[in-house]
């Protein structure tokens, strides 16, 4: 008996990979998805949706829905019984601690009954961390306020500010420093001069940058250069 026949089978949690675009197609069981890397564009009925780590999606038994993901994009998806709760489409903010990378099979149905009681969030723009990170990294010597940040993502700074901390934890300066210190790492540990390499990720001098690793690394220049 196939899957679509049996509408009293137990809810399933499985991680799945996803490229590219795949047709709509509809289930007879309601689905439950969200991104632990990526992202994934959806058409369900015609409403444009999205989902990523901080925005996660209900689609009822027997809505067509078609989807476009990221290259590699690995998606939490839960297949579960049709029920009340799970009869309409919705929108929900994904928890911080739900983003972890696996989830045991006997906390599916927990999930399930917490995705119900789960803050709706309304549809927002999403942000392409990928690409958003090409841009900076490109330009990591220059100036990156965040209103710049959110320019380049069609947002306020304020929304802007918003999704990038729901995505990632931090706030987009943090989320920029990060990235300033990890290429700082990457040349500092080919050889490259401190006072070169703060140049080029963005530190106004030798002593700046060797006092944000000390700070949020805990490591020295000439640590890192030894390594």
């Amino acid at each position: 008996m196939s899957r679509n026949a049996q509408p009293d089978f137990e809810a399933q949690c499985s991680v799945r990979r996803y490229s590219g675009e795949h047709h709509a197609h509809e289930h007879g069981f309601a689905q439950i998805l969200y991104a632990l890397d990526g992202c994934m564009e959806l058409d369900i009925g015609g409403r444009a949706a999205f989902v990523d780590s901080a925005c996660g999606i209900v689609i009822p038994a027997g809505a067509g829905h078609g989807y476009c993901a990221e290259r590699s994009a690995r998606i939490l998806v839960i297949d579960a019984p049709d029920q009340p709760g799970l009869a309409r489409l919705r929108r929900f903010a994904v928890p911080e601690p739900w983003r972890a990378r696996t989830l045991a099979p006997q906390a599916v149905a927990a999930r399930v009954a917490a995705v119900l009681q789960a803050p709706a969030v309304l549809a927002r723009r999403r942000i392409d961390l990928g690409w958003l990170r090409q841009q900076v990294q490109a330009a990591l010597h220059q100036d990156w306020p965040t209103a710049r940040l959110a320019a380049l993502c069609h947002l306020s700074t304020q929304r802007f500010h918003t999704r990038l901390l729901e995505l990632t934890g931090r706030t987009p300066q943090a989320w920029l420093r990060e990235l300033r210190l990890d290429c700082a790492t990457r040349l500092l540990a080919h050889g490259q001069p401190l006072e070169t390499t703060a140049l080029a990720c963005g530190y106004a001098s030798a002593s700046a940058l060797a006092y944000a690793l000390r700070r949020e690394r805990g490591v020295g220049a000439r640590a890192l250069r030894a390594g």
